[in-house]
């Protein structure tokens, strides 16, 4: 089974039923999935920030968003220091490099709806 990196943008797009969910879904078929432990805040984030657009949904958002704990995600914790140089480097947030460094160090697919941490290089 292969491994891959999951960023907050990718299950949060499962999870709420946003139109790149079924992206997601293919991609993450039959693979075991890691992340930074800051997805978790960052899940709740988004979840927060839909129940606010959307305070009508609130009780379907936050049954999905307790979904989330269900998933079978491998947190991994990353290395500060070099997250904070890769985000210079790059020229991401601190939080998307999170995701990067976690990808690059165990050389594992990133699964990202976010277009500017698409696009940097793995290696």
């Amino acid at each position: 089974m292969s491994v891959k990196v999951v960023d907050a943008s990718a299950i949060g797009a499962l999870l709420f039923g946003e139109p790149e969910g079924d992206e997601v879904s293919l991609a993450l078929h039959d693979v075991e999935m890691v992340a930074p432990p800051l997805i978790d805040i960052e899940i709740a984030s988004i979840c927060l920030k839909k129940i606010r657009l959307y305070p009508e949904k609130r009780e379907s958002l936050r049954k999905a968003f307790e979904l989330f704990f269900l998933l079978d995600i491998e947190k991994i914790d990353v290395e500060y220091p070099a997250v904070l140089r890769l985000a210079e480097q790059t020229g991401l947030t601190a939080y998307d490099s999170c995701y990067l460094w976690v990808s690059r160090t165990m050389n594992a697919e990133l699964v990202t709806l976010d277009k500017k941490l698409r696009n940097v290089p793995l290696a």
